[in-house]
């Protein structure tokens, strides 16, 4: 994936550097019907797309951003569940980057966390298999099967426990590098470095039109909705982003976009997903495995050919403030 001939097209916040950025010229009135265009987009809120193409020079490490920790371009599931064959109760982190640590779960039947909250994140997360009860502070307990994502606000405690003679595995994302606050009822849990002491809120978490407690994906899937949301805020978006069925996947030449500073990661939860990573080529990904494309990595994510539509579950920080997406010169926009 280099080529002498790509230059990288940004689409999204650039600082004005000199008078000729403020001198645009004035934009056309709007179409009867349509919205007025702002009167000078170099102001507006930030965020990626709507704005002018425009040529700039972006920064890539070389060689590329290498895969540390527990982070590598693809997670199976069924290598994970081979991993902790016999054990009842386990986790196994598979993503860990400066926003989210996120791990793979199993709980036993009969098992039951402790309630805990976080002071400014979410916890969000998906049930693989199995039943869990999922317990937040102002909602009604739910009982979540195979198929469902959860989104547990900042401040809001929350509690899990396994539903059934099954045990159950899910994927759960909580913020990096914080620990846990409890409700007083609690025991908390020591942590090295820290101790818990008792003091008083009065702050409180919620949901609105963008974050939603649970929400189903397999009946998304199964249906013709598209666009909704289920957790999406300052700091963190977790899309549900659909692809359609392909005959084919698009030409080598085509290389998708990539992001400075940031990885973006996918979590397949319906159909299968192929990946084109720099660096790595193809990855396939099935029901259930983890796709991590590095940061300043050229990504590419469709479905895999002739397999129906797919769902990723795409987590990136920087939801509200404009993730920009870095594009090829010579491909179509978006490609």
């Amino acid at each position: 994936m280099k080529s002498t001939k790509t230059v990288l097209i940004a689409v999204g916040l650039m600082l004005a550097c000199g008078p000729a950025w403020s001198q645009a010229a004035a934009p056309a009135p709007p179409a009867r019907g349509t919205r007025a265009p702002e009167a000078n987009w170099w102001s507006q809120a930030g965020g990626d797309g709507g704005g002018p193409t425009r040529i700039v020079w972006a920064g890539q490490k070389t060689p590329e951003t290498p895969y540390t920790g527990p982070n590598k371009p693809i997670w199976h599931i069924a290598d994970i569940l081979k991993a902790h064959q016999g054990e009842a109760r386990w986790e196994q982190r598979v993503l860990l980057n400066r926003d989210f640590d996120g791990r793979y779960v199993q709980m036993a039947p009969g098992d039951k966390t402790k309630c805990i909250f976080y002071a400014d994140d979410r916890v969000f997360g998906w049930v693989y298999s199995g039943q869990v009860k999922i317990t937040i502070d102002g909602q009604e307990p739910k009982t979540l099967p195979k198929g469902w994502v959860f989104n547990v606000a900042p401040r809001l405690s929350y509690c899990m426990e396994t539903v059934g003679t099954e045990p159950v595995v899910f994927y759960r994302t909580a913020p990096a590098g914080q620990v846990p606050s409890y409700p007083e009822s609690e025991t908390p849990t020591p942590v090295p470095g820290y101790k818990y002491v008792k003091v008083k809120i009065t702050a409180t978490g919620g949901y609105d039109s963008f974050n939603v407690p649970f929400f189903n994906v397999d009946e998304y899937g199964a249906s013709d909705r598209r666009g909704e949301r289920y957790l999406y805020d300052g700091h963190t978006s977790s899309n549900l982003n659909i692809a359609n069925n392909l005959k084919e996947l698009p030409p080598s030449t085509s290389w998708g976009h990539f992001h400075e500073n940031m990885q973006e990661v996918w979590l397949d939860v319906y159909g299968s997903v192929c990946a084109l990573i720099s660096g790595e080529g193809v990855v396939h990904g099935e029901y259930g495995d983890l796709i991590n494309a590095n940061e300043e990595r050229w990504h590419r994510a469709t479905s895999c050919p002739n397999t129906g539509k797919s769902i990723r579950m795409a987590m990136t920080p920087r939801s509200k403030e404009g993730q920009v997406h870095y594009f090829q010169t010579d491909q179509p926009p978006g490609n």
